[in-house]
């Protein structure tokens, strides 16, 4: 509420909060019982305590555990199934998006599975759920970003990738720990400074969105371009900028995993890597580059020293990061007491993979322009487009997948309820008070409070009794 909701004034605002609540809930409620389980077998849910006592667990309540602290991340985290609420939550403050998708709530799954580690290492079923849904989602929101004309939007299917190669990574195990926490650090840089910048367009472009309606923005804005520029190379993973050291761990991890699921995995992190440099390089040429698209009421200006302050510090950050949480090893050697290591077992040197990445980054960015550089850019998204396209504008029908498996069917069930509630249990309350009344009405009838008719009845009443006795005498 306190990010969205509060513009209660705006509808869509105002469901974005609703429905940000309520998925987050799904995954709160997974990390409830996922606590209750603990409880219940280790006494505490103390992470010594709980550590301590997980190699004397059963194999079903480990696994168990780790699904249910997975269905936690993939709330806060808006990882597959639970990512629809993302997206919507652009309706905040662009320092609000940025907040959201770089250093706090998003994250918060990533290092809810890293650092129960110990739970995962001993549950390869709740390991391997994690791989799945890092996998699936960092694909997943990739091919979302390629087909959104909002900004704000491109960089959330952004971020729900990003995250989703954290996830990837968590769920490798000790090769893995370290490089998803490196990728969540610099990932706060890159995509904090990509939030701000695009809030810097917005507000040249007087609020609007919509990429088509950009263009040529590079020499009016170059602070901005600059500075979100950086961003954008982070990101993608060109060397030396911190995206690069930390993705490119991540992609040589998943291929260190092993056999025929280390090459899955790392085909489908090379996969993202290309598609993640299509949709920004896409997003870098429909803002900067190209002919202007803008109304002829929209004048653009580079933003005020306060918002291009933190975009330049943002930015250093973009650049010297992954450099910095890389080299000596660092990070590694810091985290390593906590989340132990393990040298990847790829078969291939480095230097192939990061090869093979910077090849499949060329190759996407190459793609982005022939697309969007080298034809003109209509106003207006075009209709005649793939089916992956038209899907992908459609968050790959996430939305209609709940409505359709859970909403739909939960209100039927929720009519199905009311009617056994009101014509069942209310119904049989109802009918009892009904007779009651009923026989009671009729009773009330008799009492009509003249002594001559009490003493008729009595009379009545003592002449049946004698009849009865006499029938009885005579038999």
């Amino acid at each position: 509420y306190l990010l969205i909701g509060f513009w209660y004034h705006k509808p869509t605002a105002a469901t974005a909060a609703k429905k940000a609540f309520v998925v987050n809930r799904v995954g709160d409620m997974g990390l409830a019982i996922a606590l209750f389980v603990m409880f219940a077998t280790f006494g505490s849910v103390d992470f010594d305590r709980v550590f301590a006592g997980a190699p004397h667990a059963g194999q079903g309540t480990l696994t168990a555990i780790g699904l249910l602290l997975l269905l936690g991340a993939c709330g806060k985290s808006a990882q597959v199934p639970l990512q629809s609420w993302l997206g919507d939550a652009m309706e905040g403050p662009t320092p609000v998006s940025a907040l959201i998708h770089a250093a706090t709530m998003v994250t918060a799954g990533v290092y809810l599975i890293a650092r129960s580690h110990a739970i995962f290492d001993l549950a390869p079923g709740a390991r391997a759920g994690v791989l799945i849904v890092g996998a699936v989602t960092l694909l997943f929101g990739a091919i979302i970003g390629c087909a959104k004309d909002d900004i704000k939007k491109a960089l959330a299917a952004s971020t729900m990738s990003q995250i989703g190669y954290m996830v990837l990574a968590a769920g490798l195990g000790p090769i893995g720990y370290a490089a998803a926490i490196m990728h969540l650090l610099t990932h706060g840089f890159f995509k904090a400074g990509l939030f701000l910048g695009a809030g810097s367009v917005m507000h040249a472009m007087n609020d609007e969105t919509d990429m088509r309606r950009y263009g040529a923005l590079r020499t009016l804005m170059p602070i901005t371009f600059v500075t979100f520029g950086l961003g954008y190379l982070a990101i993608i993973g060109v060397p030396p900028f911190a995206g690069f050291f930390s993705k490119d761990r991540i992609i040589e991890a998943a291929f260190g995993y092993g056999g025929a699921s280390g090459v899955t995995l790392g085909v489908a992190a090379l996969l993202g890597a290309g598609i993640t440099a299509f949709y920004m390089t896409r997003v870098m040429i429909l803002t900067f580059f190209g002919e202007k698209r803008w109304a002829e009421d929209v004048h653009p200006h580079e933003a005020p020293a306060s918002m291009t302050g933190p975009m330049i510090l943002l930015a250093v950050g973009s650049v010297f990061s992954g450099g910095l949480f890389f080299f000596g090893s660092g990070l590694q050697n810091f985290l390593t007491p906590v989340v132990g290591h393990r040298d990847s077992e790829s078969g291939m040197p480095s230097w192939v993979i990061t090869v093979l990445a910077l090849v499949v980054v060329a190759v996407g960015i190459y793609a982005a322009y022939r697309q969007y550089a080298q034809r003109p850019v209509p106003e207006t998204a075009p209709e005649d487009v793939t089916a992956l396209t038209v899907a992908a504008r459609r968050d790959l029908y996430g939305d209609a997948f709940n409505e359709a498996a859970f909403m739909r069917p939960g209100a039927e069930m929720t009519r199905s309820l009311v009617f056994l509630d009101t014509r069942g249990i209310d119904g049989l309350v109802n009918s009892i008070s009904t007779l009651i009344d009923t026989v009671s009405s009729r009773i009330r009838r008799v009492q009509t409070g003249f002594v001559r008719s009490y003493a008729l009845s009595m009379f009545t009443g003592a002449a049946v009794v004698v009849a009865a006795l006499l029938v009885v005498s005579l038999l």
